[in-house]
């Protein structure tokens, strides 16, 4: 095994180093590598457990396995078989490289950081390395440190747009708008066609684009070099710009067309979901919760807020983030990784969830609590007796966090099915919303939301707080307060004044959350009414009943 050169000048050669191609001189294992590159995974695996018989210590066998571990989503897998890697290589920078890499995967950035550090140690000049020092200190929430760490790479690097899209986001996570925008034109003045910096643009909301920005981005379109990624962008970022123009009909056609081409790109079947549901139903009963009255961990410091992406969560957080005793965090995948391995118990066949959860005793339930709260203590930098978990998703978890953590507070932030649809359709989400892409698909997603809520409601009665978004907005401070009541907390003024609460907010809504609350979104999505067809008979009863449910019995 050769180790990659100590001076490394750019990108591309960096990366070569870095590749099993470069480096790994046994035939059989290039094969592997060959297969993986093919997406031939199933292969890879078989070739490489053959291998590692014969060959139990082989670290670049190990390596391999764990990119298959990766490709399948088992981050936790490719963890450790990692560190396995660097007990038998530990000067072999590739492997702590990927290791460092994964580590971020699964909910370690202080740990990730470490790695990174003794890589840049070795080669401060390396910008593999630098790059991602930049990530992981965003993931540990020291985003001054990950501006500064951008800022340096474009000292070396200023003519890669995708380096100073990166310090755009940096920036906007720090509230720097104006610098932030200006990161994001310099993308742009580097390569007028690049989608990603116009979508960045168009995502900070309050953003406005020129008539000129309009000619460039059509004209952008109509080049023949430019990749489907990054006309699916454009697209998103010209619905953004035509809807700003009050052109409601060009508007959703953008959209729609964006959306059509990325849900081509991606598998989805919503039936999945729909099926999650009733077998959440059937398991979840109010005489199995009872019988299991006081498992897990006792904490009462967890606050969720649960429920639809575009629905007003990060208003929510930032106003309890507000409150002197609560900290606001992120959205953090800590409860979905336990999912995923207490699931993994049955072999990862995913019909033995949730009733393989009535074989864990209280002892194991309680473990699972406490690893949550051991994850999660990277993202809260000031120690104040709560923390708020914004995953909207954990709504389909809220089964397993009653038996983990019963103390946790549990909020479902809901907004109107219609206005919380067309924000999603006209919102273009990091990789993994898949059900993000079609009218019909969020309708199905945002009926499956209600009719599990719903059942919780039955079987936990008073468990969770249901925080409606068009209230907040009309009455904030009798929302605020009965909202404070429930989480057993005193009210404080500074909740209403939540825009001047100086903190990183990381998501979509970061430049609206740091204004006063406006009415002006609350009926936004009736200028697209004429073409929701699809949204409104996906959401069927749920859409007449809001903000009651149907009876799904």
């Amino acid at each position: 095994m050769t180790q990659p050169a100590s001076t490394i000048p750019d990108f591309e050669s960096a990366a070569e180093a870095l590749r099993p191609e470069s480096w790994l001189r046994i035939p059989r294992l290039q094969e592997a590598a060959r297969q993986l590159n093919l997406g031939r995974v199933a292969e890879a695996d078989q070739t490489l457990r053959d291998f590692l018989k014969a060959q139990p210590r082989a670290p670049g066998a190990r390596y391999l396995l764990a990119e298959v571990a990766a490709r399948v989503g088992a981050y936790d897998d490719a963890e450790l078989l990692l560190a396995q890697c660097l007990k038998l290589a530990p000067t072999f920078r590739p492997f702590r490289f990927t290791y460092a890499q994964t580590l971020l995967k699964t909910n370690k950035p202080d740990a990730a950081l470490a790695e990174t550090e003794t890589l840049l140690r070795e080669e401060p000049k390396n910008p593999l390395f630098r790059r991602l020092k930049a990530v992981v200190l965003e993931a540990t929430q020291n985003f001054e440190a990950a501006v500064a760490a951008w800022r340096d790479l474009l000292d070396d690097y200023p003519a890669l747009p995708d380096l100073w899209l990166s310090y755009g986001h940096a920036l906007r996570s720090t509230g720097a708008k104006d610098d932030c925008i200006a990161a994001y034109r310099k993308a742009i003045a580097l390569e007028p066609g690049y989608g990603g910096a116009w979508w960045a643009l168009a995502d900070l909301k309050t953003f406005r684009f020129s008539q000129a920005d309009i000619e460039t981005m059509e004209a952008a379109l109509k080049g023949r070099d430019i990749t489907q990624e990054q006309r699916i962008r454009l697209n998103f970022a010209l619905g953004k710009a035509y809807a700003d123009q009050k052109l409601y009909e060009k508007s959703f056609d953008r959209y729609a067309t964006a959306n059509a081409q990325y849900r081509k790109s991606i598998r989805h079947d919503p039936q999945t979901l729909t099926n999650y549901v009733a077998r959440c139903r059937r398991f979840f009963t109010a005489d199995f919760f009872h019988a299991r009255a006081g498992t897990g961990c006792e904490s009462t410091a967890p606050i969720f807020l649960v429920g639809m992406m575009r629905a007003g969560s990060t208003l929510v957080e930032q106003i309890l983030a507000s409150h002197s005793q609560i900290e606001g965090t992120r959205e953090l995948s800590d409860l979905a990784s336990i999912f995923r391995r207490v699931r993994a118990n049955v072999g990862g066949q995913e019909k033995g969830y949730p009733d393989l959860l009535a074989t864990l005793d209280t002892a194991e339930l309680r473990r699972l609590g406490e690893q949550y709260l051991e994850s999660t203590k990277a993202y809260r930098k000031l120690a104040r007796p709560h923390f708020i978990d914004k995953m909207g998703a954990n709504f389909a978890h809220l089964g397993l966090l009653q038996l983990v953590l019963p103390n946790a507070k549990i909020v479902d932030v809901r907004r109107h099915p219609l206005a919380c649809g067309v924000s999603i359709f006209a919102q273009l989400f990091p990789k993994g919303e898949n059900d993000a892409y079609s009218l019909t698909d969020i309708g199905r997603h945002y009926h499956d939301y209600v009719e599990l809520m719903a059942h919780f409601d039955r079987v936990l009665p008073g468990k969770v707080h249901r925080v409606f978004y068009e209230n907040l907005v009309a009455e904030p401070e009798a929302e605020i307060r009965a909202l404070l009541d429930f989480l057993d907390l005193p009210f404080e003024t500074a909740c209403l004044e939540f825009h001047k609460t100086e903190r990183v907010v990381a998501t979509v809504s970061s430049e609206q959350v740091r204004s006063p609350l406006y009415r002006d979104a609350l009926e936004q999505w009736r200028h697209y009414e004429p073409w929701l067809g699809p949204l409104k008979e996906a959401l069927g009863p749920v859409l007449d009943a809001y903000p009651s449910v149907p009876d799904f019995d």
